[in-house]
């Protein structure tokens, strides 16, 4: 690896995304690894420091999550955060039990002077554990405490060993939260600046060492990823690159047309349509479980691939869209499966082509969005709405038929253009309806009805990793809603999901 870096080991916390973007934001780039990852498999070339992320064990169980000692002997700083600054004490000698108050939420902070909290104010941090640390090890200080945390933050200068009680990447939209900047720069030493938006360089090149003379497939969706993705690839490698855009019939309205309109007129790629609409429906009939859906829909689209490559003859690679998220939630080592996307843990386990290119498998999606600026494609598809893989078989709670597929269709339509004649695709990051499945009684023309209930999903983020929902003007939902109900058959009733991530995610599947 060419840049510093910084690794993030996870042992199964909620928020072990966020702590790597925060990092990247400080301008240091991170990757997250699986607190089991053998010792010897860790790249050191580089490495400036670790960060151990939170989770939800105790340190002393037997089943706890550990990482070996080897670690420690590396001579590079070790920043602990809750979990992890439990289990750095108690590998250095110290000990920890059970709190005898625990803290959650917001919770007043008093910071000693100290490199870690430089041009930090006393403020309020966000905590989240039942556990503390009651004894530190012989050469470590109290660096920051709490009304009821006496140990909430220490350092041992002796071994370069830092841990805070609390979770400074909760906290990473407050500019006072310097931490991951402090830990980076003033105890890792680092001093290059990650910026994703220089990047475009090393990636094309990169591609062209591993493809150059052979032919390529991309799978290209029309999103930013799969878009971004495939723009790198044709600029290393030009005509060798083949695109197939497969038509699984779970696509929004009028989108097949629109995304083969914009790459045959506007980009210039070789591109392929494939209407394998009752292929992909077939396989999905009767299956509700959506993990299954997303597997069903991950290997079909392999085998469509492979098809369609076996047509093109001598096809060597396969182009993917895939973006760390993806990778993280997919699950790595005995971290939690969120859900298996589609281009990673819903891929089949034997393809035929000879390998994959996926040149954004290292980068959230903000920084998708930047490098697809930086190499020229335009605001329109760089800004295009996050839509996923499995398409609309994961905005369908339980069987996807015909009847909700056009339902949904027909909802999100409706969504889409009252949020743009407001003016706010921008400023929501992902808009669209969920089919709930759930029916209740209504009454229309005096009548009866017993029709199905639609959810409206909007959120605003900065990188998906968490999001809150989107606080849509009333005026703009009461017309929303009314319109839904008048226009579309089948959806007698509205309501709007008010859920931050986490805990839930974006998608409802």
């Amino acid at each position: 690896m060419k840049h510093e870096y910084i690794l993030v080991v996870d042992f199964g916390g909620q928020y072990t995304q966020l702590i790597a973007r925060c990092v990247r934001e400080a301008g240091v780039y991170a990757q997250i690894i699986p607190c089991d990852m053998a010792f010897d498999c860790i790249d050191t070339e580089n490495l400036k420091g670790f960060i151990l992320s939170g989770g939800p064990d105790s340190v002393y169980d037997d089943t706890s999550m550990q990482i070996t000692k080897d670690i420690l002997t590396l001579q590079v700083p070790i920043l602990g955060i809750c979990y992890g600054m439990q289990l750095l004490a108690q590998l250095s000698g110290g000990e920890v039990t059970k709190a005898q108050v625990p803290e959650f939420g917001l919770t007043d902070i008093f910071f000693e002077q100290h490199p870690l909290f430089e041009n930090m104010p006393q403020m309020k941090v966000w905590m989240n554990h039942n556990d503390r640390v009651c004894t530190l090890p012989a050469t470590a200080k109290i660096i920051a405490r709490t009304e009821d945390c006496e140990i909430a933050g220490f350092a041992d200068e002796t071994h370069k060993q830092y841990g805070v009680q609390f979770h400074p990447e909760v906290m990473h939209n407050v500019k006072e939260m310097k931490i991951f900047e402090n830990f980076c720069r003033n105890l890792c030493g680092c001093t290059q600046f990650w910026d994703v938006e220089h990047l475009s360089g090393q990636l094309i090149e990169e591609i062209r060492q591993k493809a150059a003379g052979k032919k390529v497939l991309c799978a290209l969706s029309g999103g930013v990823d799969s878009s971004v993705a495939a723009v790198l690839v044709h600029k290393a490698i030009g005509n060798d690159l083949h695109c197939v855009f497969v038509d699984h019939g779970l696509l929004r309205e009028n989108e097949a047309q629109e995304v083969m309109d914009f790459y045959q007129q506007t980009v210039g790629m070789n591109i392929t349509k494939i209407n394998a609409k009752q292929r992909f429906l077939s396989k999905l009939m009767g299956v509700t479980e959506p993990e299954q859906k997303r597997k069903i829909i991950g290997e079909e689209f392999i085998r469509v691939f492979e098809e369609e490559a076996q047509k093109l003859k001598d096809i060597d690679y396969l182009v993917q869209g895939t973006i760390y998220p993806d990778v993280v939630e997919s699950g790595q080592g005995k971290s939690a499966v969120i859900k298996s996307h589609h281009n990673v843990g819903g891929l089949p386990s034997n393809i035929s082509f000879k390998g994959l290119i996926e040149p954004l498998r290292l980068l959230f999606k903000d920084e998708v969005r930047k490098l697809g600026s930086s190499i020229g494609i335009p605001d329109k598809l760089v800004w295009r709405q996050p839509f996923p893989g499995p398409g609309l078989a994961i905005r369908i709670m339980g069987e996807i038929t015909e009847e909700r597929l056009e339902l949904v269709r027909r909802t999100d339509a409706i969504l889409r253009e009252e949020i743009a004649k407001a003016g706010l695709q921008r400023a929501i990051w992902q808009y669209f309806t969920v089919m709930t499945g759930v029916q209740t009684v209504g009454v229309m023309g005096d009548g009866r009805t017993y029709e199905y209930v639609i959810a409206i999903r909007a959120v605003t983020s900065d990188d998906a990793m968490t999001v809150e929902f989107a606080e849509i003007p009333f005026p703009i939902l009461r017309k929303i809603s009314s319109r839904m109900v008048n226009e579309v058959n089948g959806c007698s009733r509205v309501v709007y999901d008010i859920t931050s991530k986490p805990p839930a995610t974006i998608e409802w599947e």
